[in-house]
């Protein structure tokens, strides 16, 4: 390994003048040709600085921790890494990763890991909107939750503004002409939060659309997966006064009421409009047609939650806050003005 000793040998200087240079702190000390020579002289011989050594004399490591429930063996959620790992290199930080696939023993070895490390802050990112329970740490470091929400504790958190997503989705069936517009809903446990965010954005929309509610209109899958979602679309689209469109509250129920549309001889958008959520990579735009959908902005969550850890190194500032990620709206070729009617503009709304 090249040490600063070598380097100065190199040039013929001090190791004191090696160690100016290195640290930025020559001005006035050290000339320019020989802070030049120096820096030229650590690219020859590849010098690297020992960063864990730095950081006992400054006591910043910059360095976060990322502690995932899952996320990290997901592409669709991945993105939310991506995003973290982007803004942390931008501003000079490294993130470290451990992935627990959802096995909770690993939390409080993953933990004591990352802060033998020494990390500055601690990201803890989970694979869908729900409340999470913080680790215990055995020293305080700022907290920021990826994907979801402390149940109690000290921490910030950032999560998809699933709510407003909804509504834009309805509004959008809305302006192209629809006024009997189903909801499917999931009812799962484990998805609660959710549920009840886009159920409140599509009954948002249709009051604010004037349109009332008509319970009817709304049913339920008991799994997060098409075949769930069929039996709920064949009641709704076999009624002789079946909706003409609907919203369904992920892309894998949307693909029930594509196949239960199939069986019934009914033609997408055609005979009935349809808008998912989630816009699940290598999935949404596969389907035929191409399903209009919410996408979860995973990226930009990630982004953010590594903001926050950081202003909290940085600034410290008052107590936790959220941040809701607005959802985009991703128009693709499932949706289509209802016979008869002529739509608005079809917009996608914020």
């Amino acid at each position: 390994m090249v040490t600063m000793k070598d380097i100065a040998a190199h040039c013929g200087v001090s190791i004191s003048a090696v160690s100016l240079v290195l640290n930025d702190q020559h001005e006035g000390r050290v000339s320019v040709e020989t802070a030049a020579r120096i820096r030229q002289a650590t690219e020859d011989l590849g010098y690297l600085p020992n960063l864990a050594a730095r950081g006992l004399r400054t006591r910043q490591t910059r360095t976060l921790g990322l502690l995932s429930d899952g996320v990290a063996s997901v592409p669709f959620s991945g993105q939310m890494l991506a995003g973290a790992q982007s803004k942390a290199w931008k501003e000079g930080y490294v993130l470290l990763l451990v992935d627990m696939a959802g096995n909770p023993d690993m939390e409080g070895p993953a933990v004591r890991s990352l802060l033998q490390r020494s990390v500055e802050g601690l990201i803890v990112a989970v694979d869908y909107h729900r409340e999470v329970d913080l680790p215990r740490l055995p020293r305080p470091v700022p907290q920021v939750i990826l994907g979801g929400r402390p149940r109690r504790g000290n921490a910030d958190w950032v999560v998809p503004d699933e709510r407003a997503g909804a509504r834009a989705a309805t509004l959008h069936l809305i302006d192209a002409g629809h006024r009997r517009i189903a909801f499917c809903n999931l009812i799962a446990p484990a998805f609660a939060i959710a549920e009840s965010l886009r159920r409140e954005g599509y009954e948002s929309a249709l009051a604010e659309a004037g349109l009332g509610l008509d319970e009817s209109l709304v049913v339920e899958a008991s799994e997060p997966n098409a075949s769930a979602a069929r039996e709920p679309a064949r009641r709704l689209l076999r009624r002789s006064d079946r909706p003409t469109a609907v919203f369904c509250f992920s892309d894998r129920l949307a693909l029930g009421f594509y196949q239960v549309a199939a069986e019934l001889g009914l033609q997408i958008p055609r005979d009935l409009s349809i808008v998912g959520f989630d816009n699940q990579q290598n999935f949404a735009e596969n389907l035929f047609p191409g399903l209009t959908t919410v996408q979860l902005p995973h990226y930009r969550m990630g982004v953010r939650a590594a903001e926050k850890a950081i202003a909290r190194l940085q600034d410290g500032g008052d107590g936790p806050t959220g941040h809701f990620v607005s959802c985009p709206l991703v128009i693709r070729d499932s949706v289509a003005a209802p016979s008869g009617r002529t739509p608005k503009k079809l917009t996608a709304h914020r």
